[in-house]
């Protein structure tokens, strides 16, 4: 992901950059407010803007891209290019690759995360999105589909309304973008903590983002996350899991985990990815 700095003084506070990851968990406003996409607007060069849209997780790419592609065209980008692949083949295509190495924002929609996965991984026009992304050139953005392939390891699906158990969850490789988090998106509207928790038990190694509806995770170059939006993003945090019987049960068998840390944060709200604690908005004035 964007380089990162470590250990920040308790006393300095998170300053923005220009170039983000922002990690949205779907349905985000697209009629009145629009503040998140403003904001992956502003974050891409704001009139400056050169988006790429990649509709690819849906199953019509052009009339899910061209509903993004006149919300930028309404907020003044600069260019706007759909990038309609729908065969791996098109991971390479040179036009395409030429306008990623121009723009400044790559905006990653819904549909299914297996699909997008599927024409994206390891593909030319992924990796350079990557590589950009991780130098801090570009802003890139994913709702719903495109917010759970930013980690490494990807909830590519699974169940709700159960106890934790391993086959409430299919884990699949994701996109990298993020490698340390595990995201799942539609969060509470859809009663997915237990899939999460799940998840965590088999990977507990990473930090786990659930992030509700309209509602986004903005990663910063400095290691912190602000979060946007009406709804929460609950981080659970299991670097000092002391048990789980993930191992010795069956697949459907309820899960224990011991020691877990859960942080339920929204609008204002930032969480220092390394040092792995929150800053509340309190917090931030009593610093200052």
């Amino acid at each position: 992901m964007l380089q990162l700095k470590t250990q920040l003084p308790e006393t300095q506070m998170p300053k923005p950059t220009k170039n983000a990851i922002l990690v949205i968990g779907g349905a985000e406003d697209k009629v009145h407010g629009r503040e998140i996409l403003h904001t992956f607007f502003n974050r891409s060069g704001g009139t400056d803007a050169m988006i790429a849209i990649v509709p690819s997780a849906s199953r019509e790419p052009m009339l899910v891209g061209d509903r993004y592609r006149h919300i930028f065209e309404d907020m003044g980008a600069k260019r706007i290019e759909l990038l309609d692949i729908r065969e791996r083949s098109q991971g390479e295509d040179s036009f395409y690759l030429r306008y990623i190495e121009e723009c400044t924002g790559v905006f990653l929609t819904g549909g299914d995360q297996l699909r997008l996965c599927g024409l994206l991984a390891e593909t030319p026009i992924m990796e350079r999105i990557r590589d950009r992304v991780q130098k801090g050139e570009i802003t890139v953005a994913g709702t719903s589909a495109g917010a759970a392939v930013m980690g490494h390891h990807m909830i590519g699906g699974g169940g709700s309304g159960e106890s934790p158990n391993r086959s409430l969850v299919d884990m699949a490789m994701g996109l990298g973008i993020i490698p340390e988090v595990v995201v799942d998106q539609h969060f509470h509207n859809r009663n997915r903590m237990a899939r999460l928790l799940s998840a965590v038990a088999i990977h507990p190694d990473r930090l786990a983002m659930g992030i509700d509806e309209d509602t986004c995770a903005m990663f910063e170059a400095d290691s912190w996350v602000q979060v946007l939006g009406k709804g929460t993003v609950t981080i659970i945090d299991a670097q000092n899991l002391s048990y789980t019987n993930q191992i010795q049960v069956g697949v459907s068998d309820p899960l224990s985990l011991h020691s877990l840390r859960v942080h339920v944060l929204c609008h204002g709200d930032r969480f220092h990815l390394e040092q792995r604690r929150p800053l509340t908005p309190m917090s931030d004035e009593k610093s200052a």
